[in-house]
């Protein structure tokens, strides 16, 4: 396993598979490639995306792994496949697909599902609002809206028993008493994110089922 990985991992409790130690370090070869030229991300040097980005994506996989094994998952909002592209890795059984209406974005994701032999990761390049997809089981977003906007915005998209799941930092209260009637906020989960002095949670939602 790539050395920089392993305290991440072993914080986490996680056991990936040496190719997919490998594939999470060759994703951020990739992005500090790409960055240089197409600014996916104001974080520049490797040190800050290993902790801003990857551990706190990484993060999420424990919660991810609890809540089901595989379905469909859809990332709004995705930039340069975060979380999308680490869920796609460590969890194989989940087909993902990541959505950003920034074209060099989803043109990055794709080069990453190739470079990474991912068959189960997909880029759409749209806004919300247009794309055109089968329901998904389970909605992620990270740091892409209000919960009001996001659940509005990806709502048409949610499987009936379905669930979103969006990554937060401190718990958005304000946030969270605006939501409409209909969707509950059923968890608020904090995250220890290794190496990263900052607050996150996963606020994960549903729609309220008729009584």
């Amino acid at each position: 396993m790539p050395s920089e990985l392993q305290p991440i991992i072993a914080a986490l409790g996680l056991a990936p598979s040496e190719a997919q130690a490998s594939a999470l370090s060759r994703y951020l070869d990739l992005l500090q490639r790409w960055n240089a030229t197409y600014n996916l991300t104001a974080v520049r040097d490797r040190a800050g995306m290993l902790t801003q980005h990857l551990a706190d994506c990484l993060a999420v996989i424990p919660p991810l792994q609890r809540h089901a094994g595989q379905g469909r998952l859809l990332d709004v909002g995705s930039g340069g496949g975060l979380p999308g592209v680490v869920i796609a890795t460590m969890l194989p059984g989940w087909d993902v697909t990541c959505v950003d209406a920034v074209a060099k974005k989803t043109a990055f994701v794709r080069q990453v599902a190739g470079a990474l032999a991912l068959p189960n990761l997909h880029a759409v390049h749209a806004r919300i609002e247009d794309l055109k997809a089968p329901s998904f089981d389970v909605i992620t977003s990270r740091a892409f809206a209000t919960l009001a906007d996001f659940t509005a915005l990806t709502r048409r998209h949610l499987a009936p028993s379905g669930v979103w799941v969006a990554m937060k930092g401190r718990t958005p209260v304000d946030e969270m008493a605006a939501l409409p009637d209909g969707i509950d906020v059923f968890h608020v989960e904090p995250l220890q994110v290794p190496g990263l002095d900052a607050q996150r949670c996963l606020v994960w939602m549903q729609t309220r089922k008729p009584a």
